[in-house]
């Protein structure tokens, strides 16, 4: 063997036997730290639709391609790194034959034009890639920033590993070409780039070509060994972890996402029965980093830091601390600086004694609380005792204001290009914090009382819940035994549509259209409850299972079935959500459908037919839990659709980019004291479009809409005839319109002032394609203090056919302790913990007192 030979076959046996002994070591680790975590039972059920989310968002890169420049960019970048496999075997084979090429294949023209396009593409990929990060440096745009927070300096580290895998790849081929041992000596237009190269090489002559061959071919090795090496100990980890987070993602469908229905409470992989659980045997959410799942340790594990989340997050666009990126790696970093604790190998001493006071104080860390992990840094005694949840002086790891921020909206999940389910874990640390810490936001505290007082979340007495049918031109069927045999549709009437003033029109409005289509329909009347929503996204899983077992009960009985030919329809996506998607856990399986889903197939069946121009200008916005938690956005822009006259516009963000109104996760219970108010950014953007309708399809959105529309309106920043109305409110103009009487006028008069919100300048999206789309440019954000925010939530559609809906209108002012009718009373402050707002006693496990506002 020539000397020049066996000098590159030591060489690069060397790196490659280093690198992957390192590398090794650390996959190990990687193993053993996830398999740590609580059981996560059915992540491999479903083998054959997993197999073609692998196909679709593995292959396909479809979540990716979501974001257009990017995505394709990725899309290269993936598929060049598939076919550039092929050039690394081809390198390791050049240390043993100079003369080596891959069996059968080698020689193919084919595969030497697709080596070299996609080295060429990844090159394309890298400059993207790079434009990207320099238009959007953390350092420059701030909080802007989709990279805020993220490792920027590994980004580019790898950045250039990438540039130098291509750079050697292809001096390997030209200095061949220009030695005469390329496999593709006889074709070397198939290898067009490589050939360019040669062209330019050539003038050196072979020796020095074959010295250039010896230094690319050990480059190439230590480049791309060196490269997993850093991979395996960085956030580029997900190369190798994506695929197997999108193969034991919770939801198996392809393209499918972790939203919906929440997951049931678990302890050791079985679920949790509140009545018998032992807190100290069982785990009650999550508690400690080591109470996860191992899926959710694998989510930590894959986050990319690409910021995609927290470029849409509400929270993070409104000035608030949560940004679900943030959140994540903060957990991950923890994770990994506690495993030494939870593998074993360490113990931190029972008599030791942390010490949190300078907790991320030293200057090179800040102390805010999107920053939960840089309080404590490292391996240490004080990480392996120091709260998951809890404030910069307990040392927390995430800070109640960050958890309490999520609206649990969905847009983080539904952005994530690998498949992490941040509001599962989110609603996990929520679960602890209240039934074991009883830490939560005071005003939550009044709202669970309410749940199990009056079973609705105002307190307002169970008998009102008929008086919505008063003055109507048709009797009521209110269901008395079991549902009649020519009742089509049970009525969920829900808290807000039987109770809430605006929301009571729109209910009437639903029935008004019902009656009018010839539909037999029927209400439970007093026999509602609340389903539970507001309990569980505050993390109550007993008032929640109380409240469900009890409708489930109440449904079963009445024969709500979904072997029955009863479907239930629902105004409210946070109601249609429940029981379509939460309550089989319990044993309640129905047939659901939104109202406006049932509205559309009316029209299209021609039993409802608006025949009256609706000559004003309209805009659509999605509520969360009926659109990116359950896919339902194109009915009600159907039914806007079939009314002539009505100039539809959508909004930069709408449909599944859509922006949040600050109702859901129970924040429509508590007050927004960060940073500019989450109703107030989403009305701004409503009202830049010059609107006459701001239009929706859920009651928590009218809520939160109508507050800020009138606040804006009474300071001078809207003209006075904006209106908020839902969707079947804008038909019921037309029906009324064209004469049909059934529908009441009253059904669409204009929306009543709110009170506590001020005017603020709208902020766009933080992806530049997004304000790019909308014509509008992001302008500064401002805080708005003294106004509440509160956000939507969606639900699930069923195998059961679309609903139709009517109109109705607005109602009550906002109160002091958050939005909706006669809630005049406000939680004072308490002492039991730090959550903002303060914190108040809450529900224990196993039935214990309820969760009571302080005194």
């Amino acid at each position: 063997m020539e000397t020049h030979m066996l000098v590159r076959l030591v060489a690069g046996l060397a790196i490659a036997v280093v690198a992957l002994a390192v590398a090794g070591r650390r996959v190990a680790f990687l193993y053993r730290m996830i398999a740590a975590g609580q059981p996560s039972p059915g992540r491999l059920d479903d083998a054959p639709r997993r197999l073609l989310g692998q196909i679709r968002e593995v292959a396909g890169q479809s979540r990716l391609l979501k974001w257009s420049v990017p995505g394709l960019a990725h899309f290269f970048v993936f598929w060049g790194f598939l076919i550039l496999t092929f050039t690394i075997v081809e390198a390791v084979g050049a240390l043993f034959d100079v003369d080596f090429h891959i069996p059968l294949i080698g020689r193919s023209p084919v595969l030497g034009f697709l080596e070299d396009f996609f080295g060429v593409a990844v090159l394309l990929g890298l400059l993207a890639f790079a434009i990207i990060r320099l238009r959007s440096q953390p350092e420059v745009v701030g909080r802007d920033s989709r990279f805020y927070g993220s490792h920027t300096g590994a980004a580019w580290v790898v950045l250039g590993l990438i540039f130098l895998v291509i750079f050697t790849m292809f001096g390997i081929r030209a200095a061949q070409l220009n030695t005469g041992v390329s496999p593709w000596q006889d074709d070397r237009g198939a290898i067009f780039f490589s050939n360019l190269l040669a062209a330019i090489l050539e003038p050196l002559g072979e020796t020095a070509n074959e010295r250039l061959e010896d230094v690319m071919v050990i480059g190439q090795i230590a480049v791309v060994f060196g490269f997993l090496v850093m991979v395996t100990y960085s956030k580029h980890l997900h190369i190798f972890l994506a695929p197997v987070n999108v193969l034991t993602k919770r939801n198996p469908e392809p393209g499918g996402v972790a939203l919906g229905g929440l997951l049931p409470m678990m302890s050791k992989g079985k679920l949790l029965d509140l009545e018998e659980a032992d807190p100290d045997e069982d785990t009650f959410g999550v508690g400690k980093v080591e109470d996860f799942r191992w899926t959710a340790m694998l989510d930590m594990a894959t986050c990319t830091e690409c910021g995609r989340c927290q470029s849409q997050c509400p929270a993070w666009n409104t000035g608030k601390p949560l940004s679900p990126k943030l959140l994540i790696m903060n957990l991950r970093d923890h994770l990994f600086a506690k495993a030494p604790y939870i593998l074993g190998s360490q113990t931190a001493p029972e008599e030791h004694v942390p010490n949190f006071h300078d907790a991320g104080t030293d200057g090179k860390h800040h102390a805010v609380p999107e920053s939960g992990y840089e309080r404590v840094v490292g391996t240490s005694h004080d990480q392996a005792v120091r709260p998951l949840v809890g404030t910069a002086a307990q040392g927390g790891v995430i800070d109640p204001d960050v958890l309490w921020s999520c609206t649990t909206c969905g847009a983080c999940v539904e952005q994530c290009p690998v498949d992490i389910e941040h509001v599962d874990h989110i609603l996990d640390m929520r679960r602890y914090q209240v039934l074991i810490e009883s830490a939560f936001p005071s005003e939550a505290g009044v709202m669970l009382r309410n749940l199990e007082n009056t079973g609705n979340p105002w307190g307002l007495n169970n008998k009102a819940r008929e008086d919505w049918t008063e003055g109507l031109s048709f009797e009521v069927r209110i269901v008395d035994g079991q549902i009649p045999a020519e009742v089509e549709y049970l009525f969920w009437v829900g808290c807000a549509g039987a109770l809430e003033d605006r929301s009571k029109k729109v209910t009437r409005a639903v029935a008004e259209l019902l009656h009018t289509a010839g539909v037999e329909f029927a209400v439970l009347g007093r026999g509602e409850s609340c389903t539970g929503d507001p309990a569980r996204r505050l993390g109550n899983e007993f008032v929640f299972q109380m409240l469900a077992q009890q409708n489930v009960e109440t449904l079963n009985e009445v024969g709500a079935g979904a072997d029955r030919h009863v479907k239930i329809v629902a105004t409210c996506p946070h109601c249609f959500n429940t029981i379509a998607n939460e309550y089989p856990q319990l044993g309640g399986h129905y047939d659901v459908v939104h109202h406006t889903q049932l509205l559309g197939s009316l029209i299209a069946e021609g039993h409802l037919v608006p025949v009256s121009p609706v000559d004003e200008k309209v805009t659509y916005h999605d509520p969360c839990y009926l659109g990116r938690h359950n896919k339902v956005y194109t009915p009600p822009r159907e039914i806007l659709a079939a009314i002539s006259g009505l100039s539809s516009q959508e909004m930069p963000r709408c449909k599944e980019r859509g922006f949040c109104c600050g109702a859901g996760g129970a924040r429509m219970w508590m007050e927004e004291k960060i940073g500019k108010s989450i109703n107030v950014e989403r009305t701004d953007e409503a009202l830049a479009l010059d609107p006459d309708i701001v239009s929706t399809a859920c009651p928590f959105c009218m809520v939160m809409l109508s507050d800020a529309v009138t606040a804006k309106q009474q300071s001078g920043d809207a003209k006075d005839g904006v209106q908020v109305l839902d969707v079947s409110q804008i038909l019921a103009r037309s029906l009324v319109a064209a004469g049909g009487s059934a529908v009441p006028p009253d059904a669409t008069v204009e929306a009543p002032k709110p009170v506590g919100a001020t005017p603020e300048q709208t902020a766009q999206a933080d992806f530049g394609q997004l304000a790019q789309s909308g014509g509008i440019a992001p302008v500064e954000k401002t805080a708005d203090p003294a106004s509440s925010g509160v956000t939507v939530e969606g639900a699930s559609p069923t195998a059961a056919e679309p609903s139709p809906a009517p109109a109705g209108d607005q109602a009550p002012e906002r109160t002091a302790a958050g939005h909706g009718p006669d809630v005049t009373t406000e939680a004072p402050p308490s002492t039991a913990g730090d959550a903002p707002g303060g914190a108040s006693e809450g529900q224990g496990p196993g039935g214990h007192e309820p969760p009571r506002s302080p005194a």
